[in-house]
């Protein structure tokens, strides 16, 4: 418990500090964490030091790349990557007889898209008017479902959620979980920590409650086809970057393809 603690507590001030300051060190970061929640998904599959994973690395990257930094590979655009990635991963399969298959390159190909546009959207949201308050209350929200699905699942919960994927996840949690990111809505709200409408805010609420805890079962499902633990071990009782941020790597895309944060 102490070295959860510490180590959450140091992850928290640096990515706070870089968030609050933004500019190219924030984009830094967050191309730093795709790499890493990348080769997190890639070593799960066993796929970290093979050419393909290379090329799906390289993939989540570019997808991330904040879009002013993309200008600078004009005319060069994410969807030719994407099409560049699927062309020679098919050529891999040929040049391998077959020894990759259609199996791997979908795992690398889906894993960089997840990955890539769960982390660029992060960057989207910070670089929007307000996008320092919008980012964190978001991340309030996800932190208070984690929270509140984990007591009030603890206390009251009785009824499995999905035990096939999660067995210790309740109905009841869930519905706590979204109980307590609407509460970190309402309050936010009645402090004035973002100039949002109070229905703009109780909508996301409802969709980081919602959603948050759908892309926490989704890496779940994962680990459990996979048949490990934790994504990584880079925070020390903590996991990988995807055990941390798998709720806002839902969260965020969906926010932005739903036009509820601009």
């Amino acid at each position: 418990m102490k070295q959860r603690i510490i180590t959450g507590v140091i992850a928290a001030v640096l990515f706070i500090g870089i968030t609050l300051y933004g500019s190219w060190p924030f984009s830094l970061l967050i191309l730093l964490l795709t790499g890493i929640g990348m080769y997190e998904l890639l070593r799960m599959k066993g796929l970290e030091f093979s050419f393909i994973g290379g090329i799906g690395l390289l993939l989540a990257v570019l997808i991330a790349l904040p879009q002013q930094w993309m200008q600078n590979l004009e005319p060069f655009t994410k969807t030719d990557a994407i099409i560049l990635a699927v062309l020679l991963l098919l050529v891999v399969t040929v040049i391998q007889k077959n020894k990759t298959d259609y199996n791997h390159i979908s795992f690398v190909l889906f894993s960089s898209i997840y990955v890539g546009f769960g982390f660029f959207y992060l960057e989207e949201t910070r670089i929007l008017e307000n996008g320092i308050q919008i980012l964190f209350l978001i991340l309030f929200m996800i932190w208070a479902t984690d929270s509140g699905a984990y007591f009030v699942g603890k206390s009251m919960g009785k009824r499995k959620l999905w035990p096939v994927i999660s067995p210790n996840k309740t109905i009841e949690g869930a519905v706590g979980g979204i109980f307590f990111s609407l509460l970190v809505g309402i309050i936010s709200y009645a402090v004035n920590f973002v100039e949002l409408s109070l229905i703009h805010i109780l909508v996301i609420s409802v969709v980081a409650g919602i959603f948050g805890q759908i892309g926490d079962l989704a890496e779940s499902a994962f680990k459990r086809i996979y048949d490990v633990k934790d994504s990584g071990t880079l925070l020390p009782g903590h996991g990988g970057i995807l055990d941390r941020l798998d709720s806002a790597l839902f969260v965020f895309p969906l926010l932005h393809v739903l036009h509820l944060l601009g």
